[in-house]
């Protein structure tokens, strides 16, 4: 294996282990050594700040209101020092999210992510989580069907 696949390789363990220890298992002290103290969050979500800290207020966030939440990794890839990955998220809505009060449904929600990684550490990310698909789940935005009768009557 080449110094290039196995730098790679390495820096998909950061991003999964961080997936899998911190979001999946709450392990934030391994958050702390995973993440840069200079990281930058390109696309925070609600809420949230651009920063180590609001990365960690999300993770918090999410595990409250979704105590079982863990991801499905379908694939990841490297580009240079930037792992991409596509994933499913799962979870139980047992507290409050997104101001919705929990409703104990089951959920699951698709995120594609990119993080750059370098000595080790997830210095910067960008990402896309499908968050229309968790609120319709959650009762906070109607269905698509409702939504087209709700136009017809108008």
């Amino acid at each position: 294996m080449s110094q290039q696949n196995t730098a790679g390789e390495a820096a998909k363990a950061v991003v999964r282990r961080n997936t899998e220890e911190v979001q999946g298992g709450g392990d934030y002290a391994l958050f702390d050594a995973l993440f840069a103290d200079n990281f930058l969050d390109h696309t925070p979500q609600p809420n949230c700040t651009p920063d180590k800290a609001g990365a960690l207020g999300l993770y918090k966030t999410l595990r409250a209101a979704f105590p079982d939440f863990h991801a499905e990794i379908h694939w990841q890839r490297v580009d240079g020092d930037v792992v991409t990955t596509f994933k499913t998220y799962h979870g139980t809505h047992q507290g409050e999210v997104f101001g919705i009060a929990p409703t104990g449904r089951k959920i699951h929600f698709e995120t594609v992510d990119a993080m750059r990684v370098q000595d080790g550490k997830i210095t910067e990310h960008w990402g896309v989580a499908n968050l229309f698909s968790l609120l319709q789940q959650l009762g906070a935005w109607p269905p698509a069907a409702a939504s087209a009768r709700e136009g017809a009557r108008q």
